[in-house]
């Protein structure tokens, strides 16, 4: 009904109304992502404003990641039952609102409580809205044009996340990070209101409830155990506890997982993991955040803490990683068309051990030279961003049954914001234990190198070695 959005047959013959419904798709889109890094360099002013030690700021940029990771799968089932377009605009106004409030949390308890909130919105745009993309290109070429004008806003999110950040924190506060997306919502969901259409329908598609709530128990109680243990130590009764009910939901999570597939079976068959590509890749989707994520939570601390920067120039000095991710996906796409996804895997994350051990080298010392390795670190770094990523997700779907390439896409998605969850968690953790900022982060990115270097070993040992990857 057209009081319910365009219909396809409307939108197949205005494309026009095809390019607009995409950039607000696309809006929405990119402001989940940005969420995901521009709190980074806003910590040490949001530290200085309410309050908290370094777990509090862990907390601040895992509390959106960790409900963002654990309900991926499920708002993707969720899409399919109620459809694409109402889970897109519920999740958005849900997005914006949450920001409003945000804007005014007065504690970090609040903070970090409505960080969450907005993960959960975050989590029902992403599949959905891909539900609406396919549904209005109904052409498979320009299907394939319109998801990779959608997923370069990737590149564009990362690359305008810790600059954007900085900009807004020092001229307006940090509030004002949050203030951003209520406006970009708006369009985003005005859009989508009016131009996009009713997608298809599976009422039979039930919620994983015991493989949901076991997901979330296991995620959230590793990561309170991780960063609780810096200030209570890891033979603490609430670490260990925190511990022993991840390790339990994680098993529970398992067995609910290995139930026979069907309309009420799990949300994340088992049997996809007995192809050791697609294993591979969603270990490397993990270890590939582990280091993005665990890095810019690392290095934005110690621009502002050890180099005294402010947050807009420890933005800017973010730049020379960011700036490849927004521009070589492009190239890299080629690439994998080219040559298959195996070597521009093992290229990718052979420049994200080089660039994090270069990085580890450069924060040794103050002088020009010190200086000129980390932005060579960083740069490096970035191009093996830019070229893991595309790869892993070409893997993915390469080593997937057709049927199943949508839950194979959600799988690899949720292991890469659990990568984030995890590294922020571990490398903060290593950080607190450091006698300084300097020696510290210069642990956690020897952490960071040897976790690289096992995703690097992964990309040659598996990625692309079977005939379905080819």
């Amino acid at each position: 009904m057209q009081a319910s959005g365009a219909s396809s047959e409307t939108l197949a013959e205005n494309p026009a109304r095809r390019r607009l419904l995409l950039i607000g798709l696309s809006l929405g889109y990119f402001m989940v992502l940005l969420d995901t890094s521009v709190v980074n360099v806003a910590l040490p002013a949001i530290r200085h404003d309410i309050g908290g030690g370094l777990s509090g700021m862990q907390w601040v940029v895992n509390g959106y990641t960790l409900t963002f990771a654990a309900l991926l799968l499920t708002m993707g089932a969720l899409s399919d039952r109620f459809g694409g377009r109402r889970v897109f605009i519920v999740g958005t106004w849900a997005f914006l609102l949450t920001s409003l409030i945000t804007v005014f949390s007065p504690n970090l308890g609040m903070l970090i409580a409505m960080r969450a909130l907005l993960g959960i919105a975050g989590a029902a745009l992403l599949p959905s809205s891909m539900a609406v993309i396919a549904t209005t290109f109904t052409d498979p070429a320009q299907r394939a044009r319109a998801l990779g004008s959608w997923a370069a806003v990737t590149g564009a999110a990362l690359a305008a996340g810790p600059v954007l950040g900085g900009v807004l924190t020092d001229a307006l506060g940090w509030r004002s990070i949050f203030a951003i997306n209520v406006p970009v919502a708006l369009v985003s969901v005005l859009i989508a209101r009016v131009h996009a259409p009713e997608t298809k329908l599976n009422t039979s598609r039930g919620v994983d409830l015991p493989g949901q709530i076991s997901a979330v128990l296991a995620l959230a109680g590793l990561t309170f155990g991780v960063i609780q243990s810096e200030n209570l130590g890891w033979s603490s009764k609430p670490v260990l506890t925190a511990l022993g009910v991840a390790l339990v939901a994680g098993t529970v999570f398992l067995v609910a997982e290995g139930r026979p597939a069907g309309p009420r079976g799990p949300m994340l068959p088992l049997m996809l993991f007995r192809n050791a590509t697609f294993s591979a890749s969603v270990l490397n989707g993990l270890l590939v955040n582990f280091g993005l994520s665990g890095l810019l939570f690392v290095m934005s601390l110690y621009f502002q803490q050890a180099r005294g920067f402010s947050a807009l120039l420890a933005g800017c000095a973010f730049l020379p990683l960011t700036l490849p991710t927004a521009f070589n996906p492009i190239y890299t796409g080629r690439l994998v068309a080219r040559s298959g996804p195996r070597k521009p895997s093992v290229l990718g994350f052979g420049l994200l051990t080089v660039g994090s051990a270069v990085l580890t080298a450069g924060i040794t010392g103050t002088g020009t030279a010190h200086t000129l390795l980390i932005g060579i670190g960083l740069l490096v770094f970035g191009f093996g961003v830019s070229f893991a990523i595309p790869s892993l997700v070409t893997a993915t779907v390469s080593a997937t049954p057709k049927e199943q390439v949508g839950i194979a896409s959600g799988v690899l998605n949720s292991a890469r914001q659990t990568g984030a969850v995890i590294g922020v968690s571990a490398l903060g953790s290593v950080l607190h234990a450091a006698a300084d900022s300097t020696d510290g982060s210069r642990t956690a990115l020897i952490t960071a190198t040897v976790v690289l270097l096992l995703g690097l070993l992964l990309s040659i040992g598996f990625i692309g070695r079977n005939k379905q990857s080819a």
